[in-house]
């Protein structure tokens, strides 16, 4: 989808079509979108956070005010779209973690999703999931009441997105089909990031194994249909979870992620050998020059790189580019995963040009690639501006895998 807005930058359209996303399941409002992005100075960070701040405290406090007043359906909406703003007003500001608005504005956006989530007609409950020495947070959506066992969906969001944020991306609309729904930050993502540090790692399946043990534990999920649900690089790492994790029963990779070195590797080496022993080197100032070059001419890789040190716990750049090239499905993992999987497809995703159709062309499984396109209005990366269209998509293939595997 051609930009509206910030023509010059397409990081900051895409951060606002991703708000204008929100809208299908109550996560923003479009004039809210608009009329703060009109105040956004393109490319500035720091005015960025400030209208996206300010738009955010707006809408939570005129929600407090009707939660005050007995006006519980007011009181959620206003809540549910200041999770997204105070979200999306701390999105460009991890270059320094150490900024106080980063901690701040991520904690006015989960206690406004939980407080909005106590509002719901959906039962969601906050969880902690047991991990090594700590736990994962996340959020268990339970359909209904009765115990007789049913179909539930895990979902996790990708390299920058959030658990709450998930309640946007596909919790919802689950939910409402009559799915048990557990979403969860794992390291490397916002719960664990803030709270600890934790970050990413490239084996995935030793995330997703404590979750599904606290998911199996409970007796109203039927065992034999659990779905697992990657978005945005979730689209590599719940395929690497599914490759080594037989409890997994479908997966979707929304959208699909084969290598994520593989952008890396072309810039620096001829192959993936040569570009770890140049990333790698004790010093490397021509590198580090190239990759300067990168983030000061494409906004893409501005963000990347910064955003990129803090959730993999790079000290420079190059350790970022370096420690991408560890998360892949190559050497036989994408050809391990056995359950039926739904690899989705955005032609016009600004970030993985051809990802999908290679984790697709890799798979032994049985396997449905969906792509949408831009006559739909569904072609930027993970589908955002037509939430609900990829929504029915992606929830009617489950419903008929697991219909069939009965």
């Amino acid at each position: 989808m051609d930009a509206l807005i910030f023509e010059k930058d397409v990081t900051f359209w895409y951060e606002t079509l991703r708000l204008l996303g929100h809208i299908a399941y109550g996560g923003a409002d479009f004039g809210e979108v608009i009329t703060t992005a009109q105040r956004i100075t393109e490319s500035d960070y720091d005015s960025w956070h400030k209208e996206w701040r300010a738009t955010a405290d707006r809408v939570a406090g005129e929600a407090r005010r009707s939660l005050a007043a007995g006006h519980e359906v007011s009181a959620r909406d206003g809540l549910l779209r200041a999770s997204t703003y105070y979200r999306s007003a701390e999105f460009f500001l991890h270059g320094d973690p150490s900024d106080p608005r980063v901690d701040q504005s991520y904690a006015l956006g989960v206690e406004s999703f939980r407080a909005a989530a106590r509002l719901s007609d959906i039962r969601i409950e906050p969880v902690l999931i047991p991990y090594a020495h700590t736990a994962l947070t996340g959020y268990l959506y339970r359909a209904g009441d009765s115990r007789t066992p049913r179909p539930a969906i895990v979902m996790h969001n990708g390299f920058d997105g959030s658990a709450e944020e998930m309640h946007f991306f596909g919790a919802a609309a689950f939910a409402e089909r009559g799915y048990h729904v557990l979403t969860f930050d794992g390291p490397g993502q916002p719960g664990p990031m803030h709270r600890e540090g934790l970050v990413f790692r490239p084996d995935w399946e030793k995330v997703v194994g404590p979750v599904l043990d606290y998911l199996l534990a409970l007796p109203e999920v039927d065992p034999e249909r659990v779905a697992l649900l990657g978005a945005s690089m979730g689209g590599l790492l719940a395929p690497r979870a599914a490759a080594f994790e037989p409890r997994i029963n479908a997966l979707i990779a929304f959208d699909g992620v084969y290598d994520m070195g593989a952008i890396v590797a072309g810039h620096f080496g001829e192959d993936r050998d040569q570009a770890r022993a140049v990333l790698g080197a004790e010093s490397a100032p021509e590198v580090d020059e190239i990759i300067q070059g990168l983030m000061a001419n494409d906004p893409v890789m501005r963000w990347a790189f910064t955003h990129g040190m803090w959730v993999t716990g790079a000290r420079s750049p190059r350790g970022y580019a370096a420690k991408m090239l560890d998360y892949h499905l190559r050497d036989g993992i994408a050809e391990r995963i056995r359950c039926p999987t739904l690899v989705c497809s955005a032609p016009g995703d600004f970030a993985f040009q051809g990802q999908p159709e290679a984790l697709h062309d890799h798979l032994t499984c049985p396997r449905t690639f969906l792509e949408f396109t831009a006559e739909e209005g569904a072609d930027a990366h993970c589908q955002s501006g037509a939430q609900r269209l990829a929504m029915a998509r992606i929830s009617d293939w489950l419903d008929e895998t697991f219909r069939s595997e009965k």
